[in-house]
């Protein structure tokens, strides 16, 4: 049995307080896009992962994919699977790739092996390998809250625009990026700044993380600068980066930053 775990686009990201526990509170709205791993699960005499495509840093043993088959199992009579990961949604880009594989084999074992989980206990599973990782549950446009595992509904259509995404040939720490930001509390929620007009939303809706890692990696702000000047109506690094996505009203030209960056048109 085979899907298509799906990335996220961050629109807006505003780290409001670190917590006791160490994590931060943030508020972000996660946009599903049309970027793709292939994932698969076969049945077999032992547990196994293997991938293909990207290469995946790390050791294998350590994937969210067998961290997410090792909580099922835990609570289900789950046998034994072989797992094929093909990588394509960049690495260390802000995208969720990794926490959406994990979401993806939730909901590919219990779809399987006929589990009946509801959808709110496979977020409450998801939730368990990291923040983003119970969006892609559902994938649909949401406002997040709290670690960014919280979610409402948000009323977003982006399809009658073009979104672009440049990943610039730079991986992004996350811890690095906390490091860089000051939390502090908006004046507006970004669940009301959303609601503005696409074209108002660089005047009002920012990413927290951009000042410092646009001072590390100053190549990442030049691109979010080349989509504005190529019409983007909103421009944002997405996460923590270091992808960044612009939305047009019309396809773009973006044979320039083609030549140092992959670049995905119609996302």
């Amino acid at each position: 049995m085979i899907n298509f775990p799906n990335g996220k686009i961050n629109i807006g990201l505003n780290i409001t307080e670190r917590r006791p526990d160490g994590y931060h509170n943030l508020e972000t709205v996660f946009y599903p896009i049309r970027i793709n791993d292939v994932l698969e699960i076969i049945e077999s005499d032992q547990l196994s992962f293997e991938s293909s495509g990207i290469d995946i840093p790390g050791d294998a043993k350590d994937n969210l994919c067998l961290k997410a088959y090792q909580l099922l199992k835990n609570d289900h009579d789950l046998p034994p699977v072989k797992i094929h990961l093909h990588k394509h949604i960049p690495i260390g880009a802000g995208l969720g790739g990794g926490s959406a594989d994990a979401a993806f084999l939730i909901k590919l074992l219990n779809q399987k092996f006929k589990l009946n989980i509801s959808v709110e206990d496979m977020q409450e599973y998801a939730r368990q390998l990291g923040a983003d990782c119970a969006f892609f549950i559902k994938g649909e446009p949401t406002y997040a809250f709290e670690k960014g595992d919280r979610f409402e509904d948000i009323a977003l259509d982006l399809s009658a625009y073009h979104i672009a995404l440049v990943m610039p040939p730079v991986h992004v720490s996350t811890a690095e990026a906390y490091r860089g930001v000051k939390p502090a509390k908006p004046v507006t929620s970004l669940k009301e700044l959303i609601r503005q007009p696409i074209a108002e939303w660089q005047q009002y809706i920012k990413n927290d993380f951009e000042a410092s890692v646009f001072e590390t990696y100053p190549r990442i702000g030049v691109v979010k600068e080349k989509l504005y000047e190529a019409g983007a109506l909103y421009a944002s690094m997405s996460g923590s980066g270091a992808s960044v996505f612009g939305i047009f009203d019309k396809a773009p030209d973006l044979k320039s930053l083609e030549v140092d960056n992959r670049v995905f048109y119609k996302v």
